[in-house]
């Protein structure tokens, strides 16, 4: 439903619009899908940490695990319905999680921060940007930026969970740090059905 009203409210745009090259049309088509889209599900997501009483945390913490999700990558599922599903497992969970599942200890978060820490870096050397067939990171200068741009989200991260005087929020961000981690894994990318771009366009990243 919502795919199409895009593609109404395209045709719409390209009918009175003159001289519309395909790079103007492909910035109108994302600013389309944008807000019709993705910015609804993100309003229902606050909306829906308001009820559950952790709006706040929900918004700092989307903010937050955003930027590490953008440049790490990982599967993205091909409804709507999925995608908000999944959306609220890797913002909402975590934040339940740590509200309900903490560990008074320090030395325990720190145990834990390590092992977080360690199987990001991990993920990033190996994995990360992990693309999709449909949004393929093709230049190898562009993949090399989000890998640097991911270890620098990481560190910032790894920084709140160390340094936060709030238990909860320690531990909410070591929660969705390992579950944004397992989007990224090749076992997630089957499961759900996805390719990597690189799978896809190999001739186009070998050039």
């Amino acid at each position: 439903m919502i795919d199409k009203f895009c593609d109404f409210v395209m045709q719409k745009i390209k009918q009175n619009m003159d001289a519309l090259d395909e790079e103007k049309e492909m910035v109108i088509d994302f600013g389309v899908r944008l807000i019709f889209g993705e910015l609804p599900k993100i309003v229902l997501l606050f909306i829906i940490g308001f009820i559950l009483g952790v709006g706040w945390y929900t918004i700092a913490f989307f903010f937050l695990l955003a930027a590490y999700r953008s440049f790490t990558g990982g599967f993205h599922l091909k409804t709507h319905l999925g995608c908000m599903v999944t959306t609220s497992m890797l913002y909402l969970g975590p934040i339940l999680l740590a509200k309900y599942i903490t560990i008074s200890q320090e030395y325990v978060l720190y145990i834990l921060a390590a092992l977080v820490g360690t199987f990001s870096v991990f993920v990033i050397c190996k994995y990360a940007p992990a693309d999709t067939e449909n949004v393929p990171i093709l230049s190898k200068k562009e993949r090399k930026v989000k890998k640097i741009k991911a270890y620098i989200s990481l560190t910032i991260l790894l920084g709140i969970i160390l340094f936060s005087p709030t238990p909860m929020i320690s531990y909410m961000f070591i929660y969705g740090i390992t579950l944004q981690n397992l989007t990224v894994l090749p076992i997630s990318y089957k499961i759900t059905n996805n390719k990597y771009g690189y799978e896809v366009y190999q001739d186009e990243v070998a050039s």
